[in-house]
C-alpha cells in the first residue's frame, strides 16, 4: 500500500487549530499568543515524554537485550517504573557546585542545552496536523538551534573548573565543527531535490511516486533517491548527537564524564535530557528529510504514529552502535570528519546538483 500523503488540512498549524477549537482566534494577538503557547507546551511534553522513557527504561532495555543481560525488571510491570525511580533518585540529590566554577555559564549550561533541542521541534511536521510552525528557511532554522547546543557543551567545560570538563567541552567543539559541515552540506542535497527548504515542502516532494508495482507503490523517500546522502548524513548526525562511535567528547575510560563531570542533581538531569532530546531531534530530522516525514501506509490522521514509529528506529539505531561498535580515538574522530565525511559530502552534493539538472 502506498504512503498515503499530506492531506490539505494538515498544511494548518497546531496552533491555529488550537485557537479555532478553543476560541482564542477571536481575542485578537493575545489569544493567538496564548494558542501558540499551548501548541508548544503539548509538542514540548510530548517530546519530553518520549525522552523520560527513553533515558532511564529503554535504554537499559535495548542494551540488555544486545548484550544478552537482563534489564530493570523489579520496579513496575517491565520495570517501567525506574522512571519515577530514576526521577526522584535524581532530583533528590544534592547540589554540588565546584568551588571555583563560573557560576553564570555554570548555570546557564544545562538549560542551553536542552533548550536548544526543543527549539528544532518548532518546524518539525509530525503529521496528524502536529506542527508548530513553517518557514520557508525551516532545514536552515532547524540546523541553526540545534548547533546552539555546542555552545552549552564549551560552557559547561569551561565554568566547571575541572580539567576533565574542559577537555571534554574542547573535544566536543572540535567534533561538532567537524561533522557539522558535512551534516548540513548533506542536507542541501535533499534542498537541491526539493527545491525548498521549508519542511512541509520537503515531506510533500516525498509524497510522489518512485516506483510503482501496481499492487506496491514505493514513494520517491530521499534515503531510496539518494541512499548514499542517507548514510552520509546518518554517521554525521551521530557525530552531532555525540553516540558511538563519535562519544568521544563524553569518554569515561579517559576523561570521567568529559564535560558533565561536575554537574549533579537537576543540572545532570538537564543536560542528560539535552542529550537524548538531541537524539530524537537528529530522529526527527532524518525521518523528514529522508523518510517521507509522517507519510506511511493508511489514513493520514496515523502520520504521528508513523513519525514516532521512525523516530523510534532511528534511537534503536543508537543503542544498537552504541552496543556494537567500538569507541574511535579523538584524532581518528577528527580525521574521519575533515578527510572522509566532508569530501563526500560535498561530492554528494555536486552529483545531485548535476543528476537534478540533467532530469530537469
Amino acid at each position: 500500500m502506498a504512503p498515503a500523503p499530506l492531506q490539505n488540512d494538515e498544511t494548518v498549524l497546531l496552533p491555529e487549530r488550537i485557537g479555532e477549537l478553543t476560541g482564542l482566534d477571536g481575542f485578537g494577538v493575545g489569544g493567538e499568543l496564548l494558542a501558540a503557547f499551548l501548541a508548544a507546551f503539548l509538542v514540548g511534553n510530548l517530546m519530553l515524554a518520549m525522552t523520560g522513557v527513553a533515558g532511564p527504561w529503554a535504554k537499559r532495555k535495548i542494551t540488555a537485550a544486545f548484550t544478552d543481560r537482563i534489564a530493570v525488571n523489579r520496579l513496575g510491570p517491565a520495570g517501567l517504573f525506574i522512571i519515577v525511580a530514576d526521577a526522584v533518585r535524581l532530583l533528590s540529590k544534592e547540589l554540588v557546585i565546584p568551588e571555583n566554577a563560573d557560576r553564570p555559564a555554570y548555570d546557564l549550561a544545562p538549560i542551553v542545552v536542552a533548550s536548544s533541542a526543543l527549539l528544532g521541534f518548532a518546524v518539525i511536521p509530525m503529521g496528524s496536523g502536529i506542527h508548530l510552525a513553517d518557514p520557508e528557511v525551516g532545514l536552515a532554522f532547524v540546523f541553526a538551534v540545534a548547533g546552539i547546543a555546542s555552545i552549552g557543551l564549551v560552557m559547561a567545560g569551561y565554568a566547571s573548573s575541572n580539567k576533565y570538563s574542559l577537555l571534554g567541552g574542547l573535544r566536543a567543539v572540535a567534533q561538532n565543527v567537524a561533522y557539522e559541515i558535512p551534516l548540513v552540506i548533506t542536507g542541501l542535497s535533499v534542498v537541491i531535490f526539493a527545491g525548498s527548504l521549508q519542511m512541509s515542502t520537503i515531506v510533500e516532494a516525498q509524497a510522489e511516486t518512485l516506483v510503482d508495482l501496481g499492487v506496491v507503490t514505493i514513494p520517491a523517500w530521499y534515503a531510496l533517491v539518494n541512499p548514499f546522502a542517507f548514510v552520509l548524513f546518518l554517521l554525521a548526525n551521530f557525530a552531532e548527537v555525540g553516540r558511538n562511535p563519535f562519544d568521544t567528547p563524553e569518554a569515561p575510560t579517559e576523561i570521567v564524564a568529559g564535560y558533565q563531570t561536575e554537574y549533579s542533581s537537576v543540572y545532570f538531569v538537564l543536560i542528560y535530557l539535552g542529550e537524548f532530546l538531541h537524539i530524537f531531534l537528529g530522529g526527527a530530522i532524518i525521518a523528514t528529510i529522508f523518510l517521507g516525514g509522517p507519510a506511511g501506509p493508511g489514513p493520514a490522521e496515523l502520520g504521528i504514529v508513523w513519525f514516532l514509529i521512525k523516530i523510534w528506529a532511528v534511537f534503536l539505531l543508537t543503542q544498537w552502535l552504541r552496543s556494537a561498535v567500538p569507541r574511535v580515538r579523538i584524532d581518528q574522530l577528527i580525521e574521519i570528519g575533515w578527510k572522509g565525511l566532508l569530501v563526500l559530502s560535498f561530492a554528494n552534493l555536486i552529483l545531485t546538483a548535476v543528476i537534478v539538472g540533467l532530469i530537469a
